[in-house]
């Protein structure tokens, strides 16, 4: 069944990005016409956390699974197996995973043989490989199973195959005092080639002569292969480059030879995380055999990355999710990474966020102004809208009238049918910013700068940096993950409002100090008398925040006849705009809001979703 992936009909529509590019409408439905020809770009979809890059490429996964070849991998999360050998990298294993989830029949066609891969990473396995250990040997041969039976699926997932290898790499022991990578891969690559592949001995072996000082002799490729694999750094580089160009070559064999035009649609290759040094160890050679050997590959590469800037997308063209939907030009220049086409995923809009809600309110029993506060609060972010919209829908009948975005934020939601209700703003800070200790955030999401961050840091966070400053890093880390920290204009340290109000949620009822709130009231003091005595904004700010409204009452009245009527409304908004120091589950509206409105003529606005 179809997700709602609301604003991105120009990635999943029939004629959209992804089916112009692989040659397939959804499920199978029929052909389209590829826009770049034989030469599609690698595809990256950029946004932060919460933008929906996972559901994307879930949902292509979804929409073309049994339609046409295609894998899935998270570049972040690649597990290594217990007690792998030197064989095992998350490059290997990362490939490994790829060709099973791209070996299985599709419509119309067979399913897709990985030989050349599969001989790859017999060979760099061997290199771990000693007499007094054919234990490890087994273990590391039994796990290329699956890999192999992409071959043979009779023959390559049985065992017996193991123990002849075993036997053969006995007598290539016996007969050599120190055993060598290339020795023990000729070794294993034989037997395996005999018990597993067949007629497809020569055709495979042959591909391996391409490679560095092999001078056309496969099994001389493959020895080299090993030795290179072995002795890491640029050269093992070098050979997972190899290893990633046989993946791509036992693709595009299968989409040619005796059964050529059988295959409909081209197989696809969905990178999340891609922006992690395994995303790109897997695009970079693709990109340059494109480049520079004129590869035709045929594969699909659709990526998403956290970091817009990231240095491997400095060549790219860039464009915008909106503009993908009938064309998506991506002219190639002479460098490598001219090939990449970025597609910033952009926020939803107001009608799609309204559309969201009244999916999760079916009956329409929620205000109507709470969506559209939704939306100010997220910023159109699509996580956010999605969680506090459920929120909404699965609020007790009672509660529904009265709710507002810091209520939704105190409910609990049901995100797996199998397990129990989870409360809404630690699920979602989690997603938004997965570190494992939020407290600092907390109480920097408070600040307005990196001055008034330190200052916090210095007196209520002098444990956290003993041996530096604290406000830097949790600076620095907001930037890796790509949440703006005091940006121009912003007057918040966190400058994003969803990511503040969920951190100043956690400060005020995390540590569940109720009725006190004491690191709610010790953060506010600390900043309002960093900027006392006078009655400056800041100030003010923060005596809303600790629920004292007479100075800011006072302060907005008395300037309210001065001539910079702009400079007025914006000190109203930063002031009214302080986090309300409410109970929680506490119903209704902020009761400041009554204050406010009689003192600056009408013009108040509700405070934040503190």
């Amino acid at each position: 069944m179809d997700r709602e992936l609301y604003g991105r009909e120009a990635v999943l529509d029939d004629g959209g990005l992804v089916a112009r590019l692989c040659g397939l409408t959804r499920h199978g439905g029929s052909r389209v016409a590829y826009e770049h020809g034989d030469d599609p770009p690698v595809t990256v979809f950029t946004g932060g956390r919460g933008t929906g890059k996972t559901a994307l490429l879930k949902e292509v996964r979804n929409r073309y699974r049994g339609y046409t070849p295609l894998a899935l991998l998270d570049c972040a999360h690649v597990e290594p197996p217990a007690d792998h050998g030197p064989g095992w990298t998350p490059l290997t294993g990362a490939l490994s995973e790829l060709a099973v989830q791209f070996s299985p029949k599709v419509l119309g066609a067979r399913p897709v043989r990985f030989p050349r891969l599969s001989l790859g990473l017999v060979a760099v396995a061997a290199i771990g490989w000693s007499r007094e250990d054919d234990e490890r040997a087994r273990r590391d041969l039994q796990r290329l199973g699956p890999l192999l039976a992409t071959v043979d699926a009779t023959r390559g997932a049985a065992a017996h195959w193991v123990g002849k290898v075993l036997a053969k790499l006995a007598a290539t022991f016996a007969e050599t005092a120190a055993p060598l990578a290339g020795l023990l891969a000729e070794a294993t690559v034989e037997t395996v080639m005999e018990e597993v592949f067949g007629r497809l001995q020569r055709s495979v072996e042959g591909w391996y002569g391409n490679y560095r000082n092999a001078g056309g002799r496969g099994k001389a490729g493959l020895q080299q292969l090993a030795n290179d694999f072995e002795q890491g750094g640029r050269r093992r580089s070098e050979a997972e480059a190899f290893l990633v160009g046989a993946l791509t070559e036992d693709l595009f064999h299968a989409y040619t030879g005796l059964r050529r035009g059988t295959r409909v649609g081209r197989p696809l290759l969905l990178l999340d995380n891609a922006h992690e040094p395994l995303g790109r160890q897997l695009v970079e050679p693709v990109l340059r055999a494109r480049a520079a050997e004129g590869r035709r590959d045929r594969l699909v590469v659709l990526a998403a990355s956290r970091v817009r800037d990231h240095e491997a997308l400095r060549q790219a063209t860039r464009t915008r999710l909106p503009e993908t939907a009938h064309r998506a030009p991506c002219p190639r220049g002479t460098s490598v990474g001219s090939g990449i086409l970025a597609v910033e995923l952009t926020p939803l809009s107001p009608a799609q966020t309204r559309s969201a809600f009244d999916r999760y309110d079916p009956a329409g029993r929620i205000p109507a102004a709470l969506a559209p506060a939704v939306h100010r609060l997220t910023g159109g972010r699509p996580l956010g809208v999605a969680l506090l919209g459920r929120a909404a829908g699965e609020a007790p009948a009672h509660l529904k009238p009265g709710l507002t975005p810091g209520r939704l934020l105190d409910l609990t939601v049901e995100l797996r049918e199998d397990s129990p209700p989870v409360p809404v703003a630690p699920a979602l800070l989690a997603e938004l910013l997965p570190v494992p200790r939020p407290g600092p955030y907390a109480v920097l999401a408070a600040a307005h700068d990196e001055e008034s961050a330190r200052v916090l840091a210095h007196a209520r966070l002098a444990s956290e940096s003993l041996d530096g400053d604290v406000a830097l890093r949790v600076r620095d880390r907001l930037r890796a993950e790509d949440w703006a920290a005091s940006a121009p204009g912003s007057r918040h340290f966190v400058a994003d409002p969803l990511l503040r109000a969920l951190l100043l949620h956690r400060l005020r009822f995390e540590d569940g100090d109720h009725p006190r709130y004491a690191a709610w009231h010790a953060v506010h003091e600390t900043l309002r008398r960093h900027y006392g005595p006078g009655p400056g904004p800041y100030r003010l700010h923060h005596d809303l925040a600790l629920g004292r409204t007479e100075d800011a009452v006072t302060h907005l009245r008395t300037t309210f006849p001065e001539p910079d009527v702009l400079g007025w409304l914006g000190r109203l908004r930063f002031v009214a705009s302080a986090p309300y120091p409410r109970e929680r589950n506490a119903a209704g509206p902020d009761p400041r809001r009554a204050l406010a409105r009689p003192s600056a003529g009408g013009c108040g606005r509700a405070a934040g979703p503190g």
